[in-house]
């Protein structure tokens, strides 16, 4: 929660720095808050939902999938102009440029082959069943988080891994009726180990982060993250293209674009608007991230992968037979598991955020 002039102590234990937004009226901070949330969960379940109507009309581009990921990063240029030039950088001495350099480098190139399996992953697996899949990425957070990041293993954090997953586990022994129309068995179980590879390295990247974060940049401010984002995708950018030219896909954009079966301009606005949903769910990441923590930020994005399937199922008419159900609903338990923990972190946060005022405030007296 804002408070003014002093730092927050936010639920992953970092302590960042005041800003402006921070001093804002508490109405206003919950305004910020809900935007950003709305941003993230429309955000990505409408680049899922794209890229799973990019297959299903047409397309065939791994590589292009993967590059429509990153591909619109310029567009965060634009709160950085604004953002960046207002920060004001602390008295900590400031880590080598070949060091943040290597790390930006090494994170973005993580990204790329993340946002490959993703699409691999996509390629293979209905829309619903893929946003499902997907929610493990919440219990991997909390394992490596626990390994990395030293973040306290609770009864409630271990329930949402132990139920997210059996939630996977039944997807997995369901594949006969989940896979898009023409995927073999065979292909369905690389999609499925494609997206389940994908989800962990998500995961791992996001610890990573939070890492880079405290021991490196040791800031956590708007400006940073946004740097973190744009310099990634700058990288996993440039991976993604090397990829599309050496693997020959770019090749067949063409012929891929004159049989799309919707139109010539239908290819190209699914690909620009897939690469605009992606920046607009990332904004919402970053938002977030800023606004209150990474793990919040994480937890709202396991949320949107557990209402993708609905959305799925009323644009696609994916089938939701009764074990995807139980998975979702299963999934749905893990995330409130993990919300509830975050939930009572908060209440030990402000608590003992309470007692250091009121201790500050005696010893002045």
């Amino acid at each position: 929660m804002p408070v003014n002039e002093e730092p927050i102590l936010i639920k992953d234990s970092t302590l960042i720095d005041t800003l402006p937004f921070f001093r804002l009226k508490r109405w206003q901070w919950w305004l910020l808050v809900a935007l950003n949330i709305v941003f993230l969960l429309v955000g990505q379940a409408a680049s899922v939902l794209l890229g799973r109507f990019y297959y299903d009309k047409g397309g065939n581009s791994t590589w292009l999938a993967t590059l429509l990921q990153t591909a619109g990063f310029p567009i965060l240029f634009i709160p950085y102009i604004f953002i960046g030039s207002s920060w004001t950088p602390s008295n900590s001495a400031n880590p080598s440029l070949i060091r943040v350099c290597l790390i930006y480098f090494v994170l973005g190139a993580m990204t790329a082959g993340d946002n490959m399996l993703y699409s691999v992953g996509l390629l293979y697996l209905s829309a619903s069943t893929y946003s499902l899949i997907c929610a493990l990425q919440l219990a991997f957070n909390a394992v490596f988080s626990f390994f990395i990041n030293r973040q306290k293993f609770t009864i409630m954090i271990l329930n949402s891994v132990i139920v997210l997953t059996l939630s996977a586990s039944l997807l997995a022994v369901n594949g006969d009726s989940n896979e898009p129309s023409g995927v073999s068995k065979g292909k369905y179980l690389i999609g499925f180990l494609a997206t389940l590879a994908a989800s962990v390295l998500y995961s791992l990247l996001l610890s990573l982060m939070q890492l880079s974060f405290q021991k490196v940049l040791k800031k956590e401010t708007f400006s940073v993250v946004l740097e973190m984002q744009i310099y990634t995708s700058l990288v996993a950018t440039c991976i993604s293209i090397i990829g599309l030219f050496a693997s020959g896909d770019w090749s067949t954009l063409q012929g891929e674009m004159n049989t799309y079966s919707t139109g010539k301009l239908s290819y190209v606005m699914t690909l620009v608007w897939t690469a605009i949903c992606w920046q607009i769910c990332a904004v919402g990441v970053i938002g977030l991230i800023f606004l209150v923590s990474s793990l919040f930020s994480n937890v709202i994005s396991t949320l949107s992968l557990a209402i993708t399937p609905i959305a799925a199922l009323i644009v696609f008419h994916d089938k939701m037979n009764g074990v995807k159900i139980i998975a979702m609903l299963m999934a749905l338990w893990g995330f409130a598991s993990y919300i509830y923990q975050n939930y009572i972190d908060d209440i030990k946060t402000r608590k003992t955020h309470t007692n250091a005022e009121r201790t500050t405030n005696d010893s002045l007296c």
